[in-house]
């Protein structure tokens, strides 16, 4: 599986991003102030111990340890300093400190003092109870023509220190920072996430009230453009409904008046055609009509319990001697037209009895989803042909004969009648053969 570390959402991006920013300052801070402390710490104890070398060769060149013990410098009694022909011995435990040795022999080098070799050791603590941040206890010897001079020094032990400080201030911008920016991305994100739903939303539903403006004042430009082009729309669609609704009353008038005077054709045959073609030109233009108002009209949305209407649908069916049979039917209810959604139904039963010989119903629920599954058992179809069928006016059937073929709109009708209502349709052919036509809807607890 896949490891996505990137956030999808702006806060987690945004949150996400500081953070890591700020541990990789904080990580390049620790580098260079451990480095400043070792630099600080090499300094103070090194130095310590190459100015009692030097001071140390030089008293040793003048004779001052040859003297007897009783005539010389105070300075000489300390312990701390051994000078023999031989490298000092030392205690069990004791690690090597190369760093040291290294930053002592440089000193010597400008110092202008000789030293054939440079070690240094740290040595054990002598305290039962070892504290960290004690300093620490270091031997520093050099060897300086035939003699061995070594002294012993402290330096400081501050990196636990270090690592807590460090650790400390981390968290305090973390603190610092990471809230204020998550809130200004939460105020920022949640009027988005409110945009994104309305955009998804239906533009067919005219009754939507608009977004509130709130958050940034980008965002809130954005919200007052997403609003006025909203309303745009839906004064569209309001002017495109008053003008197809005038066009169908302009038109059904004529027709009916055609009718009545294609009675008075004397020749049956001519007069059979003429009654057909204008009942086919009545059927379409109430088609076209649906399509066009399909997310529109005054019907309120009910509960409908999807059992009793597929039932009821393929009792009808069956009256009318259709082969329409009932499947697997799970309860569920939702909101929705009730005229809206059979008139959906009916197009999808016509189409699986037209083309599919027979057509079964089955209710499923899915997650949060019912499934009204209507089956047929015909040839099935290609997803480029499914593609084209939801298409206003597609056809399955090539001819343009509207008892054959219909006038396309049956599919396309369905579909928008589904989206009206929060759902979606879906056709897909089964491997076996025949296509199942799935409207899925939100579940109503």
């Amino acid at each position: 599986m896949k490891l996505r570390l990137w956030p999808r959402s702006l806060v987690g991006q945004l949150v996400f991003a500081v953070a890591v920013m700020l541990f990789v300052a904080q990580a390049v801070n620790f580098v260079l102030l451990s480095r400043g402390l070792r630099q600080q710490t090499l300094a103070h104890g090194g130095g310590m111990a190459v100015g009692r070398i030097i001071d140390a060769v030089e008293r040793d060149r003048r004779g001052d340890f040859r003297r007897p013990p009783d005539e010389r410098d105070a300075r000489d009694r300390p312990q701390r300093l051994i000078i023999s022909d031989r490298p000092p011995p030392l205690p069990p435990g004791a690690v090597p400190m190369p760093d040291l040795a290294n930053y002592v022999a440089g000193l010597l080098v400008e110092a202008d003092v000789r030293a054939a070799s440079v070690d240094a050791w740290v040595l054990p603590q002598r305290q039962r109870v070892q504290r960290p941040g004690l300093p620490r206890s270091v031997a520093v010897s050099a060897k300086i023509g035939d003699r061995y001079f070594a002294v012993r020094t402290r330096i400081a032990s501050g990196g636990n220190r270090l690592q807590g400080f460090l650790i400390w201030q981390t968290l305090s911008l973390y603190l610092l920072l990471l809230i204020p920016i998550m809130i200004i991305a939460w105020r920022a994100a949640a009027p988005l996430r409110d945009l994104t739903r309305a955009a998804r939303a239906n533009p067919a539903l005219r009754d939507a009230a608009p977004l509130e403006e709130e958050g940034p004042s980008d965002v809130r430009d954005l919200i007052a453009a997403f609003n006025a082009y909203r309303a745009r729309i839906a004064a569209m669609l309001s002017d495109k409904d008053r003008m197809l609704g005038a066009v169908g009353h302009d038109l059904r008038t004529p027709l009916a008046s055609l009718r009545v005077r294609v009675e008075g054709v004397e020749d049956d045959r001519l007069r059979d055609k003429m009654i057909a073609s204008i009942e086919e030109m009545t059927a379409m233009l109430a088609d076209i009509l649906a399509l066009a108002r399909s997310g529109a009209g005054t019907e309120v949305p009910e509960r409908i319990g999807l059992g009793a209407l597929v039932t009821e649908l393929a009792a009808d069916y069956r009256e009318q001697g259709k082969d329409v049979s009932l499947a697997a039917v799970d309860d569920a209810a939702v909101s929705a037209r009730p005229m809206l959604l059979r008139r959906a139904l009916r197009n999808l039963i016509d189409n699986a009895v037209a083309y599919g010989l027979r057509a079964r119903l089955s209710v499923a629920v899915e997650g949060r989803k019912a499934r009204i599954i209507v089956s047929d058992d015909g040839p099935g179809l290609s997803a480029e042909q499914i593609a084209a069928l939801v298409e206003p006016f597609a056809r399955g059937e090539q001819s343009r004969n509207r008892a054959t073929g219909g006038a396309g709109l049956g599919l396309s009708i369905a579909r928008e009648i589904a989206e009206g209502e929060g759902g979606t349709l879906v056709l897909a052919s089964r491997a076996g053969g025949g296509l199942d036509a799935v409207i899925a809807l939100p579940v109503q607890a």
